[in-house]
């Protein structure tokens, strides 16, 4: 059995999917799916063999179920993604504590787990994006989000666990499977609804001289290469430690809403907007993975361009409706 946290969101049902492509659907699914949001329409597709809400997994879990359990792995996606959540409480309950506890049964056992750190660890990318455990300590996340992944990287790091646990620093993921996700949707998807609803796509303005206006630049990933990233390294024994998830690139806004316009045959206009107050001092202005640690291990697939990866998403999925899984 592989256990999957978080695997009704964004990137963990489709590494569901990515799991069900290769032929393995004894899973068992791990979410909150409350009743506010359609993010079960993403597991509709999908091949798993049981789901439990967060709940009622970490009360099985904490009551020893699981101990006696085959398990071949555990994909730890489940947390609180909203980079602006302030409630810090909460942030460290379920971004922190909820990782440890998973993490001191899966060292214990000599289980492989996989784990989400985030990009939002390197902060304003002063200290560089190099994926290398022994340089964490200096990082400086911008807001609670990024401090919260930075404090399970260092808490594993200080207990020798990053010697087998495998963390995720996800870049700025995207596709199909994120309709749920309301103010965290992606400004793919965003450009989708707003172009066809008013055919004008409203991007920040800069509050930088260095950077014009939509020239803000940022490493983005679609999903489908995201979740062959993290199979590879699930399946590779010799992969353990931080790897960045991204594209290698950054690349701008502007470039990003182009490809919208391009994937929908319309010409592109675009609107740029004061930013919120509340986070012009915590805005990133440039991302960009660096990958070769993931490269070096062996990991040789091609990274689909912005332009493709956007055209693929806007046409073949959220025009049609369809899903992961849906194909």
């Amino acid at each position: 059995m592989i256990i999957v946290t978080g695997g009704a969101g964004l990137i963990g049902s489709s590494m569901v999917w990515q799991l069900n492509r290769a032929g393995i659907d004894d899973i068992l699914i791990v979410d909150h799916l409350g009743n506010t949001t359609d993010k079960w329409k993403n597991l509709a597709p999908l091949r798993y063999n049981d789901y439990l809400e967060r709940d009622a997994f970490q009360e099985k879990f904490l009551r020893g179920d699981f101990n006696q359990a085959n398990i071949e792995g555990v994909i730890h996606f489940g947390a609180c993604s909203a980079t602006t959540e302030r409630d810090c409480t909460y942030l460290v309950e379920n971004n922190f504590r909820y990782t440890a506890m998973l993490a001191e049964f899966c060292v214990a056992r000599n289980i492989r787990m996989v784990y989400a750190s985030s990009c939002a660890t390197y902060g304003d990318g002063s200290c560089g994006y190099l994926d290398d455990e022994n340089t964490i300590e200096s990082l400086r996340p911008l807001n609670m989000y990024g401090y919260s992944k930075q404090m399970f990287d260092l808490w594993a790091k200080r207990r020798g666990y990053l010697k087998s646990l495998v963390g995720c620093k996800f870049s700025n993921v995207y596709g199909p499977n994120e309709r749920h996700k309301a103010n965290m949707r992606s400004v793919v998807l965003r450009s989708w609804e707003q172009i066809t609803a008013t055919g004008v796509m409203e991007l920040f303005r800069s509050y930088k001289p260095e950077y014009a206006d939509g020239e803000q630049l940022r490493d983005f990933l679609y999903v489908k290469d995201a979740v062959a990233m993290v199979e590879f390294l699930f399946n590779n024994s010799r992969a353990a430690g931080l790897y960045n998830i991204g594209s290698g690139k950054a690349e701008s806004w502007n470039k990003l809403v182009n490809a919208a316009f391009a994937a929908l045959g319309k010409a592109p206009v675009i609107k740029y907007i004061d930013m919120p107050e509340s986070l012009r001092d915590r805005y990133q202005y440039y991302t960009c993975a660096e990958i070769g640690k993931l490269r070096a291990l062996g990991y040789d697939r091609e990274i689909t361009s912005l332009e493709d990866a956007v055209k693929d998403y806007l046409v073949n999925y959220l025009e049609t409706g369809r899903y992961l899984g849906d194909e």
